[in-house]
């Protein structure tokens, strides 16, 4: 077990947050006003929590699974867990809620205004990752994205008392985007879980087979899918940007770290010569910062 799994395994919620340092993009960093942090960090609990029962990844010992009600004989079935899930975070709203995490996310709730649905589109996305391992077009990959991706942006709007209906729009682009960048760094890990996000219909037009993305290093049909959904995300990327001129402040410099860190993970791919396979291509921080100059400046 490793020392988050045994911190996961004493202190559910200690161990859950403790994931915030290994994500590709920074959750609530140093320079937000405590208040924002203290918040983010709730939503991110929530989301990494939702994420963990729906890969499996929950610490050996079963404390989550104690924690939501389910049984010792049920807590290997995610979809119970899930369920589980989705009946304490109810509770968030209506009374009091079993898991410590929700229990923290509920003072964000109340403090904040929000609503369930958010919440809910990420556990739907998660129950969605139990039933369904292809999707066959980009349009259906987009309608999962917008469970499993843009409920963060719009949360992290909520939060910091910004959301209108452009700006939404705007998130919901930069989401998906980096939702894809993701799936595209991790073609491998994916299909060890029986789940690949590229889509059908583009894979048979580059001559793509299933086979092909278990192999050790991609040949020139993967490559080729690669760099057309990177210029997707790309391009996501750039509709979205404006998001970050119509912001101030501090939060004007959070997403344009959102923005940077998908365009320079979709640079580190490029230099990979989109060769995935072998592990997830990662941005140096040197890029990362040079990314977000450039975002802040309005360039693309």
């Amino acid at each position: 077990m490793t020392g988050t799994g045994t911190a996961r395994a004493l202190d559910p919620e200690r161990g859950t947050l403790a994931k915030a340092a290994g994500e590709n993009f920074p959750v609530a960093p140093f320079f937000l006003p405590r208040a924002w942090r203290t918040d983010l960090m709730a939503v991110y609990g929530f989301a990494r929590l939702a994420d963990d029962i729906g890969d499996g990844d929950l610490a050996p010992g079963g404390a989550d699974a104690r924690l939501l009600g389910v049984s010792p004989q049920e807590a290997e079935d995610r979809l119970v867990l899930l369920d589980a899930f989705e009946a304490d975070l109810r509770r968030v709203f209506d009374s009091t809620p079993r898991h410590p995490l929700l229990r923290r996310l509920q003072s964000t709730v109340r403090r904040r205004c929000l609503t369930p649905e958010p919440f809910l589109g990420l556990i739907a996305a998660n129950r969605q990752d139990q039933l369904v391992g292809r999707y066959e077009t980009y349009d259906d990959l987009l309608a999962y994205c917008e469970l499993s991706a843009n409920p963060v942006g719009r949360l992290v709007l909520a939060v910091t008392g910004t959301s209108t209906p452009e700006r939404i729009r705007r998130s919901d682009m930069i989401c998906t985007a980096l939702q894809i960048v993701e799936h595209l760094q991790d073609v491998a890990e994916d299909l060890g879980r029986d789940r690949i996000y590229l889509p059908a219909a583009d894979m048979k037009r580059f001559h793509v087979e299933e086979a092909d993305l278990a192999t050790k290093s991609a040949g020139a049909s993967v490559r080729a899918l690669i760099a057309y959904e990177a210029q997707r995300a790309r391009d996501l990327l750039n509709e979205g940007a404006p998001l970050v001129g119509s912001v101030h402040g501090r939060l004007k410099l959070l997403l344009a770290g959102f923005v940077a860190g998908g365009r320079a993970a979709v640079r580190a791919i490029a230099a990979a010569d989109y060769d995935v396979l072998p592990g997830p291509p990662k941005p140096g921080k040197v890029r990362l910062l040079r990314e977000v100059g450039v975002t802040l400046r309005g360039e693309g």
